[in-house]
């Protein structure tokens, strides 16, 4: 199976729609690009970099030229130049800035994504985010309503299409800086010809622009100009004779199920001492040990006590975090975090939900890390998940292989938008994992 978040036609939106102040021509321009993805996503040679090299991003050109300083590329654009209304849509259709918390607005963007969103390359799995998932993903602290952005037709009301952005500080080596991070960009399969998705963009980018926000981190599947690094998704089996039926995973030559199933066979309980949940009165403890570790990379984010709690605070079926803390001296000495994202198994009479872990956060002072996400393991087979997934980000290669996580067949590339980092980075020195 692809790496996860491979689908070209998400990621081309999620990676347009960085806000930069470009004028008109340059968003339709974008959008053509978002249009080109949705319909030649399998023929890679088909695909051009144009818009691209006119914007504000690293260009592969410039890749030698150490004259170029890192940091912003462009200034940004005056407030007074952005648009002020909304832009126009096709006639059957109307804006709907989404409340969330309405339970049954809620409910019709869960439905849209369920069926209309990422699917891999062979059509065999698609994204089912969880609506409290959704919450937790769009409501971050200091989000903003406006860039819950719908559409929906006029005569029926039904939601037909969406996109969001999220505020984020991320710190690329000693700069803070506030950006944008669009994601869930979906239209109705039905109505892919109505090139919704273009004026989607356009509406997204003038909303973000109206908040003085000009950067944007964002990941593509595909090689766009030009990454700040690249990374792989790696799958560690959980239940393998579900991944093998369901054509998530294959049988290994010379290997029997029951040789399979012995193989990634885990303990029963975790091995650390004082491994627990973590809980609310954890929050400073994590908050510093999250900081000092993330304080290593190039590029991570700025994340405060606040941005911890709504996280990494445990949401059943969303995120989970655990801690060890000392038996002895009770301090809070590692921590490993992870969060929920089953897919639907699309034309199987036996399954129709994967039930997967994706690694996120983890912090290890004390704990070995490779004993620390063995446990991580361990939790996440107790809590019926059926595969474990991490990226080759941070110091997660050094468990990878001994945990027997095995490489993904898909890569996945780092963007900055009106950013540059000079030269790139590896995936060692990046500490951001993005939704």
């Amino acid at each position: 199976m692809a790496a996860p978040n491979s689908n070209d036609a998400a990621n081309a939106g999620a990676s347009g729609t960085a806000p930069a102040g470009e004028e008109d021509t340059s968003i339709e321009a974008l959008a053509r690009r978002v249009q080109e993805h949705m319909t030649l996503a399998n023929n890679p040679a088909a695909r051009r970099h144009k818009f691209w090299e006119t914007q504000p991003v690293g260009q592969f050109r410039d890749a030698a030229d150490t004259s170029l300083p890192d940091g912003a590329i462009e200034p940004p654009t005056p407030l007074s130049e952005v648009r002020a209304d909304p832009y126009p849509l096709p006639a059957a259709f109307e804006w709907l800035t989404c409340d969330l918390d309405d339970d049954a607005l809620l409910a019709d963007l869960y439905s849209l994504l369920a069926h209309n969103y990422v699917e891999d390359d062979e059509n065999m799995f698609r994204f089912n985010y969880s609506p409290a998932f959704l919450r937790w993903a769009l409501k971050p602290p200091s989000f903003f309503r406006a860039w819950h952005i719908g559409v929906r037709a006029k005569e029926s009301k039904k939601l037909v299409a969406f996109i969001s952005g999220v505020p984020a500080r991320i710190r690329a080596r000693d700069d803070v800086v506030r950006m944008a991070e669009i994601n869930f960009l979906c239209v109705h399969k039905k109505l892919r010809s109505k090139r919704l998705a273009p004026v989607l963009i356009r509406e997204v980018t003038r909303r973000v622009h109206q908040e003085n926000i000009w950067q944007a981190a964002y990941t593509a599947g595909v090689v766009l100009p030009t990454p700040i690094t690249t990374c792989r998704y790696w799958h560690r089996s959980l239940n393998p004779k579900k991944l093998i039926d369901v054509g998530f995973s294959r049988l290994g030559p010379r290997m029997t199920m029951s040789r399979t199933v012995r193989l990634y066979k885990l303990p029963d309980a975790p091995l650390t001492p004082g491994f627990r949940r973590m809980e609310l009165r954890d929050v400073a403890a994590v908050t510093r040990l999250l900081r000092a570790y993330l304080a290593k990379f190039v590029v991570a984010p700025d994340f405060d006590e606040v941005d911890v709690e709504h996280w990494l605070l445990p949401q059943e079926d969303v995120v989970d975090s655990y801690l060890v803390e000392s038996p002895e001296t009770h301090e809070v000495t590692d921590f490993c975090s992870f969060y929920t994202l089953p897919s639907s198994v699309l034309n199987n009479a036996t399954y129709a939900t994967l039930k997967a872990a994706y690694s996120y956060y983890n912090v290890s002072t004390k704990t070995p890390l490779q004993q620390l996400m063995n446990d991580a393991l361990i939790v996440a087979k107790q809590k019926n998940y059926d595969v474990f997934n991490a990226l080759d980000v941070m110091e997660n290669e050094s468990f990878l292989k001994e945990l027997k996580f095995g490489p993904g067949d898909g890569q996945l590339h780092y963007y900055l938008y009106n950013y540059r980092i000079r030269n790139g980075i590896k995936p060692s020195e990046l500490g951001l994992v993005l939704l």
